[in-house]
């Protein structure tokens, strides 16, 4: 009773002496500090709201149009509609003929802003800009120079907000149903014989020519009417209505930029990547995050930025969903069992990477045991989605257990100790392969896999990220990885007068350095920092089985695990760049190459794109395994084949992998397409040969680039040791690879290898070899061929 009435900030009552109030003072200051941090969100969201419906044009562009009307009319100039407006008006005085210049200044002020906003969405329609092959001069043709010209005058001399264009973007379009027969049909002609091939071709055709017409139509009244006719769908049914566990499945991980020198400091590592990424949220909430620019002029959508923080996947009995909170004040961090709630504002601001230090330390220094199932508690978050639900909603939705489990779900994100180093050496492989083990899968207990994404501090300082798929992609959250990175790492002094900005966040330190020379992050605390708080929980017999249950599900997963992570030190990007093709386009080649080497024969090949040059976009697939791909591959298999015939061949498959990819971009691809119509089937309960024989195919080489470069002072070359090493995910297949990829420089190339042990047909460590193989030969291929030019041109000269 005595902490109930503690925790009590204003007490009122009426007695026999008169009135008798007491309260808390400085409850009720954090209470209205609170309350002002949060009406200040919400007016700053409003404000922004209004500048983003108006973008490009400002709010004083209302007033020039304003008071330009009011000069033309004192002029004695009558502009249409003055006097009809001015009829309605109570009077005909100054006060009334201003009022009457302002509505009609209004007025004409929104029809030429939603005509400049409509008229930049037709041109962003336009995508020939991604096809155009550039001349020997290096210029592009007329209509892509006018439509350049078009986007960058009616974009505005404005700087944008994140969310500007959002208004601005336009609908993914839906392709037609023959299109999208014929580019399936295509892509599968080396999967199949030539049997295999005219049964699925005749399926094909009888789809198209029957109930495909029917799911078209619906599918086309859906596009007219949602913002994007695929996003939710996918969602839905390819993330939230999965059942299986996340481990490893679904979640993916990233990891450190592991040649970056920064401390060996557990607890100041942890605290300068808190206060950075707490930076990065106040930028995305703030909207003061620049939108990415295509050629810097074309955005991308920016719609999956808002779920990055505060946000958690809740299981439930067949479809999960995805919580968002509007704020939060803490994180939670996990240290040897012990969940902790950390606040992490002070007077209405972030703390300090000296105080979050302090923070941290007073974990870390924490020696009492944790409660009775609390180390493994996250196993349930990595176990059965629907047995997660059940023993959410039996133990843990009242009483102590659902405060503790709200602390941990509405936290900005989770934080975890681990108390083992992150390693890496560039003579044992292995090290880096654990590494990688770590953040992907932990020892299924320390991740919390339902949030959005958990950072992972190391006993020596490194850092790594295992991150939720289902709120956003890859791409989003290593837009952030990037910027901690960066700010994390040394300061650029070239760059300093140009972009000196970038370090003026770093409240009370004198220089951009993060670090003292002890390994202890640079600063004074201004005060003591609120001490964390201990999670309770209570966890009968129950409840401890299911963790248990669900641990035994996520160990089994793990231990099956072959990862291997490759760094390809032989040549990279600036060696690619000579041979004029594109390095996506090189590495899937080699790596078409290495799958045929590793399993003579050719599969079904996953590559992701995204289509956020559209409202809503997220992915596409393109398909690397295509005809001319094969053909290359089989060339490098045959002796008799030529040097420039393999040359040929090769540029041939990289000019279509190229193609298909843009297109996959622009809302031409097929896997999209074929997904929305079957769901459509399932609707209208339909059922349908085809789609079933489509989405029945494993994917057993799934792959992705993970990119970089997204912020916009991001110099590879004067930042060389700030680029991540990348990150992974695991198997799509059973018996396939998850290839994740990252060009790390001009000679540098990383790849993460996963497959699982149980599968006779798979080995991460020889896929690798084959992938280093294929990229050997692809290297002297070329050289061979640059020789033998060389060769020719000397012969021919007298």
């Amino acid at each position: 009773m005595a902490e109930a009435h503690s925790a009590v900030a204003f007490s009122f009552a009426v007695t026999h002496e008169g009135w008798d109030v007491n309260f808390d003072r400085e409850v009720l200051r954090l209470v209205i500090a609170s309350g002002f941090r949060s009406w200040k969100k919400r007016f700053l969201r409003f404000q922004n709201n209004l500048r983003n419906g108006i973008y490009p044009a400002s709010p004083q562009s209302l007033w020039a149009m304003v008071f330009l009307i009011a000069a033309v009319q004192l002029v004695g100039f009558s502009l249409p509609f003055y006097h009809i407006i001015l009829s309605f008006m109570p009077g005909n005085t100054i006060y009334w003929q201003f009022m009457t210049c302002f509505f009609l200044g209004l007025l004409i002020w929104l029809i030429i802003i939603h005509t400049i906003r409509y008229t930049l969405k037709l041109l962003l329609m336009y995508k020939g800009w991604m096809f155009e092959q550039r001349t020997r001069s290096g210029k592009l043709s007329l209509p892509t120079r006018l439509w350049a010209v078009g986007v960058k005058v009616l974009s505005g001399t404005t700087k944008p907000l994140l969310y500007s264009y959002q208004g601005s973007l336009p609908r993914l379009p839906l392709p037609s149903v023959h299109d999208t027969m014929q580019r399936y049909l295509r892509s599968v002609r080396p999967l199949l014989d030539d049997d295999q091939y005219e049964k699925m071709k005749q399926m094909a055709n009888e789809f198209e020519e029957g109930i495909g017409i029917k799911l078209q139509r619906y599918l086309l009244l859906k596009s007219w009417f949602a913002t994007n006719y695929v996003s939710d769908w996918w969602e839905e049914y390819v993330y939230l209505r999965g059942r299986s566990p996340l481990i490893v499945n679904s979640n993916f991980y990233g990891i450190d930029a592991i040649s970056l020198k920064t401390t060996h400091l557990q607890a100041a590592r942890a605290a300068t990547v808190i206060h950075i990424a707490l930076q990065y949220r106040r930028l995305i909430e703030r909207q003061e995050l620049e939108p990415i620019m295509l050629q810097g002029m074309v955005p991308l959508c920016s719609w999956q930025y808002e779920r990055m923080f505060n946000t958690t996947r809740v299981p439930g009995i067949e479809s999960d969903k995805i919580v968002h909170y509007y704020d939060s004040k803490h994180i939670a961090v996990y240290y040897r069992g012990r969940y902790y709630k950390v606040i992490i504002y002070h007077r209405n601001r972030i703390l300090q990477p000296c105080e979050i230090e302090l923070q941290m330390q007073m974990i870390l220094n924490d020696t009492s045991p944790s409660a009775v199932g609390e180390e493994k508690l996250a196993a349930l978050t990595a176990g059965n989605r629907t047995e997660w639900a059940e023993t959410r909603r039996t133990y843990f939705f009242k009483g102590t257990n659902r405060l503790s489990l709200d602390a941990i779900e509405k936290a900005a994100f989770v934080v975890a100790l681990d108390d083992e180093p992150y390693e890496y050496s560039e003579t044992d492989s292995s090290k880096l392969d654990q590494y990688g083990r770590i953040l992907l899968h932990g020892n299924g207990y320390n991740r919390w896999f339902d949030k959005s994404f958990t950072l992972c501090i190391s006993s020596n300082g490194r850092i790594g990220f295992n991150a939720e798929h289902s709120w956003a992609d890859a791409a989003v959250m290593s837009h952030l990885w990037e910027y901690i990175i960066l700010e994390d790492g040394p300061p650029n002094k070239a760059d300093a007068p140009v972009v000196g900005h970038m370090w003026e966040y770093i409240i009370g330190l004198e220089q951009a350095e993060r670090y003292n020379a002890d390994g202890h992050t640079k600063g004074i605390p201004e005060f003591k920092p609120p001490k964390p708080i201990r999670l309770q929980w209570d966890l009968p017999d129950g409840a401890i089985e299911a963790i248990d249950k669900s641990y035994k599900t996520a160990y089994v997963i793990l231990t099956d695990l072959d990862l291997r992570i490759l760094a390809h030190r032989a040549y990279g990007k600036g060696f690619m760049k000579t041979c004029r093709v594109s390095p996506d386009a090189y590495i899937q080649m080699a790596l078409q190459l290495a799958y045929y080497r590793d399993f003579g024969k050719f599969s079904l090949t996953y590559e992701a794109s995204m289509t956020r040059l559209y409202r809503e976009g997220r992915t596409e697939t393109v398909r690397p395994c295509t005809i001319e791909s094969a053909s290359w591959v089989k060339s490098m298999e045959n002796p008799n084949s030529s040097i420039e015939e393999r040359v040929n061949l090769l540029k041939k498959a990289c000019f279509i992998h190229q193609r298909g990819y843009q297109e996959a971009m622009i809302g031409k691809g097929i896997d999209r397409h074929l997904f929305c119509l079957y769901v459509v089937s399932k609707y209208l309960e339909v059922d349908s040969p085809f789609l079933k024989a489509v989405l029945s195919e494993p994917w057993r080489l799934s792959t992705s680039q993970t990119p970089h470069g997204q912020t916009s002072r991001f110099n590879v070359k004067e930042n060389p040791n700030c680029i991540s090493a990348g990150g992974g995910f695991g198997p799509v297949a059973d018996d396939g690879y998850g290839v994740s990829y990252i060009i790390a420089g001009e000679d540098l190339i990383f790849f993460h290898i996963s497959s699982k042990i149980s599968s006779p047909q798979t080995n991460s460590s020889r896929f690798a070899r084959n992938i280093e193989k294929a990229l050997d030969d692809m290297k002297n291929l070329f050289l061979a061929a640059k020789e033998l030019h060389n060769r020719k041109i000397n012969e021919n000269t007298p």
